[in-house]
């Protein structure tokens, strides 16, 4: 297969992946989606709340915070071989806020304190409750290792999806132009002799056919390259785009690893 890599930052990439076909192009979506270990907060033990929130909906809040995952160095909770959770599979963080007497005081997921100095808040600013003054809030939040298809509080991958990479032929055109001002996205131009796609903007088209349509002398035709795909992701913070990409790779190679030594005990 080929990787060519369009766009890359901390949190989000865009990528072509060639020669594969579908199936493994949706695995891969899916393993980032599902099959990629994080860690989430699964137990909360609140030992003071004035706030205005219930204990429930504090626990529920705290639970959808992104936490940095450090991939090898922690293992799936249901995978551990410990029953009540231990350091390989779960990391203790603690809350305790008051607001001053005469001022109100935002909570957010930058005060929780980790004993894994490396496990933190993906984004410290993300509110938690809002405390009136002299309210406090003091708890132990319990985070565990575990997989997205468990619940969404462990998925990676907040967004990645794929399209097919798209195939536009355009032959005796008789230079109308109907195509080109019907195309929403202008990702085709007028040429010296027919209408031309333009190269940098080929990759933004959404088979929408317009142009087709407008055709009317069936010049121009939209299709879809099978082996071809523009894969699109965001990462919630726990890995980075790149760590996110590897890891789900690395899961796919594992499971395929172990369904082979399956069948080749029979």
């Amino acid at each position: 297969m080929d990787i060519d890599i369009l766009e890359l930052s901390d949190r989000s990439a865009r990528f072509i992946l060639s020669d594969v076909d579908a199936a493994f192009a949706n695995g891969l979506r899916r393993a980032m989606l599902a099959d990629v270990p994080t860690l989430a907060i699964d137990e909360v033990n609140i030992y003071n709340n004035t706030s205005v929130l219930y204990d429930e909906q504090l626990s529920l809040r705290l639970a959808l915070v992104p936490l940095v995952t450090s991939f090898n160095e922690f293992t799936p909770h249901e995978e551990c071989s410990c029953e009540e959770g231990c350091p390989a599979c779960t990391v203790s963080l603690t809350l305790s806020v008051e607001a001053p007497m005469d001022e109100d005081k935002t909570v957010y997921s930058g005060d929780l304190v980790s004993a894994d100095p490396k496990i933190k808040a993906a984004d410290s600013n993300i509110p938690v409750v809002k405390l009136k003054g002299g309210q406090q809030l003091v708890l132990e939040a319990i985070a565990k290792m575990g997989y997205g298809h468990d619940h969404a509080k462990w998925q990676a991958g907040v967004a990645c999806g794929y399209k097919n990479v798209p195939v536009i032929s355009i032959e005796g055109c008789d230079l109308c132009e109907k195509c080109v001002e019907a195309c929403p996205r202008d990702i085709l131009a007028v040429g010296e002799e027919s209408a031309e796609v333009v190269d940098d903007r080929l990759l933004n088209c959404s088979l929408c056919n317009q142009c087709v349509e407008v055709c009317g002398i069936d010049a121009i035709s939209v299709s879809e390259n099978d082996t071809s795909f523009i894969f699109t992701l965001e990462s919630d913070g726990s890995y980075s785009a790149e760590e996110l990409i590897i890891n789900a790779v690395n899961t796919i190679r594992t499971k395929a690893s172990t369904l082979d030594d399956i069948l080749g005990e029979f």
